[in-house]
Parts: C-alpha cells; structure tokens; sequence
C-alpha cells in the first residue's frame, strides 16, 4: 500500500502565495506521474497539474503561469508554487499518484487527503 501525504495548504490574501508538497511512502518501480487536483464547495474535483517521471508537467488553463511544479525523487514528493493566488484558487487540494511499486510495470491511482487552501480578496 502507498500513503499519499500532502501538506502547505493555509489562509492567504489575494495575490499571495503558497507552496504544496506531496509525499508518498514508497518510491516508484517504474514510470510515475503525480498530479493535483482541487474541489471547490459545489463543485466538482477538477485537474490542476501534472508532472510525471520524466519531469514533463502538464496545467490547467486556469493556473498556466501562476503555479509550477517540482520534484525531489529522492524525497518522494512533489512540490506546487503557487503564486499570485486568486479567490477562485480557494479549493480542497488533492495530490493523486499514479505508480507501481512492483513488476510488472502497472500503474495505480493513490490519493491523498486533502490539503485546504483558502485565498481571500
């Protein structure tokens, strides 16, 4: 089993910044991504970012040039700079990996619990 652990959420005002680090206990056999995702009330989990074992990253629209993703593999854990923080950014953040701790290579989804991120204008 993998433990996801995510942590930095907090308060900040509008055109602040954080930074959110992601953890899993136990390192990848093979190829990996880890993602964010965020859930506003009422709305559903959307798809924030990506960066994958090959520190290839991938955005949403709405965070492009806002947030930034890296990562420490001897660590384990990603990280996500947020910077210029809107009131829309104010979400329940969730860190998703998608790895294989075994062979054959096969990858599966482990998700975190949660970190909140509260942005006020």
């Amino acid at each position: 089993q993998v433990q996801v652990v995510e942590s930095g959420g907090g308060s900040v005002q509008a055109g602040g910044s954080l930074r959110l680090s992601c953890t899993v206990s136990r390192f990848a056999f093979c190829r990996y991504g880890m993602s964010w995702y965020r859930e506003a009330p009422g709305k559903e989990r959307e798809f924030v970012s990506k960066i994958d074992s090959n520190n290839n990253t991938d955005y949403a629209d709405s965070v492009k040039g806002r947030f930034t993703l890296s990562q420490e593999k001897d660590k384990k854990t990603m990280y996500m700079e947020m910077k210029n923080l809107k009131s829309e950014d104010t979400a329940m953040y969730y860190c998703k990996a998608d790895l294989s701790t075994r062979h054959p290579c096969r990858l599966e989804n482990y998700w975190g619990q949660g970190t909140q991120v509260t942005v006020s204008s």
